[in-house]
This record gives C-alpha cells, structure tokens and sequence, in this order.
C-alpha cells in the first residue's frame, strides 16, 4: 500500500510539469550536433518562457522597482541581452565588441545605478527586439559549430559547453528574479 501511495505521489507530482511543457525530456535541435542542439533546446526554452511572462508589461511595470536597491524586468531582460551577446561574441567569433556593438548591447553587462537610469522608459519589446536580435546570431553562430569544438577548452579548465551552460543558467536565474518582480508588481 505504501508504494502505491509513493507512485501515487510522484505521479500527482510529475504530471503538472509535463503538462507545463508538455513533454519530459530534452531534444536536440534539428541543425545542430547533439549536443549543441540540446543546449539550443534550453536556451530557446528559457527565453520562450521569459518573453511569455514579460511580452504584455506595460511601461510602468517593466520599469518598475520593488525598492532601493532592486532591478526593474526591463534592466533584467537587457542583463540577458548583454550576457548573451558578450559569450557570443567571443566564443562563436573569438573578439571583443565593437564600440557599436557595446553601445547597442553591452550596456547592462553589469547592472548599477548608472545603468539602471540608462534603461527607463523603454517598452519591453525594445529590449524582447534586442534579445530577437542577439538570439538569431548565437543560433546562426552555434549551426558552424560541432560537438567535438563545444567539449574543447577554451582555457584549462573551461569548455565552450561550459560557458554556453552559464549563459543558459544565467537565464534560469534571472527568470526567477522576473517572477519576484511580477508578483511584486502594483495591483
């Protein structure tokens, strides 16, 4: 009786994630090596997730500030923008930014006060456009690559799966402090 209350249990447990995505498993993405296409698979999964929370915040909220010393979804979702673009940018094209390239994305690679007066007033879909933007490079970048070169090092003791993990989990992150400030957010 017990370990029918236990599947019973896990059963009641599992079934609402599944439905959530509606499947339980990771795939690799049709175009890339398999490994790369399961890290697309997260990294478009994640930012599906995130832009579907934020894509109908009107400007106060996407601005808005819970206190003192809290980030706003708009500086967020840019945070991402910038992560994204900096990994980029070095991994898949081995450089830095450009002058351009800082100015239009690298902006909130650190989140401060500076920053955070830089992007105010902005709706969403402008920084959503900028994610759109960044996103389309990484996917084309990730398609020149293979497995063997996502396993290499990058220095000792650091692989490029490594560094494209850390920019997925950075998303994963940051999609929680966006649900803190939704649920945060001026009824």
């Amino acid at each position: 009786m017990k370990s029918l209350k236990t599947k019973a249990s896990f059963l009641m447990l599992l079934v609402p994630i599944l439905l959530l995505n509606a499947q339980g498993e990771f795939n690799s993405v049709e175009g890339y090596t398999p490994q790369i296409g399961q890290m697309v698979y997260m990294l478009e999964d994640l930012k599906e997730r995130i832009t579907e929370e934020v894509k109908d915040l009107d400007q106060s909220q996407t601005d808005f500030l819970y206190d003192a010393d809290a980030n706003s979804i708009g500086s967020l979702v840019m945070h991402l923008v910038s992560t994204e673009s900096y990994y980029q940018i070095a991994t898949l094209e081995g450089r830095d930014w450009t002058e351009e390239e800082l100015a239009r994305y690298g902006v909130a690679g650190e989140i401060n006060e500076d920053v955070k007066s830089m992007l105010k007033d902005k709706p969403i879909s402008y920084y959503l456009e900028l994610w759109d933007e960044v996103r389309a490079k990484t996917l084309t970048g990730l398609k020149t690559k293979d497995d063997e070169w996502f396993a290499s090092n990058l220095e000792d003791g650091l692989n490029y799966q490594y560094i494209w993990y850390h920019v997925m989990e950075h998303s994963a992150n940051h999609m929680g402090q966006i649900a803190t400030i939704k649920n945060r957010l001026p009824k």
